[in-house]
């Protein structure tokens, strides 16, 4: 049986998403490329907003782009 792969695009997303949630800063993008940091950083984006929205944790599934 053959692994469906998710694109790289949601996965730099998912990652943003994830180290924004968590309070990291947006200086730590490991991407040097303009097309992929901008992904990460969209998802660094929503992470914060969902941080700074109270949710954290189990509340923060609902929310997670990894998880849709």
């Amino acid at each position: 049986m053959k692994r469906q792969k998710r694109d790289k695009s949601s996965i730099l997303f998912s990652r943003g998403f994830s180290a924004g949630l968590s309070g990291k800063s947006k200086d730590l993008c490991p991407k040097n490329s303009e097309d992929k940091r901008f992904l990460w950083l969209g998802g660094w984006r929503e992470g914060r907003e969902a941080h700074w929205d109270g949710m954290a944790g189990v509340s923060a599934i609902q929310v997670n782009p990894s998880l849709h």
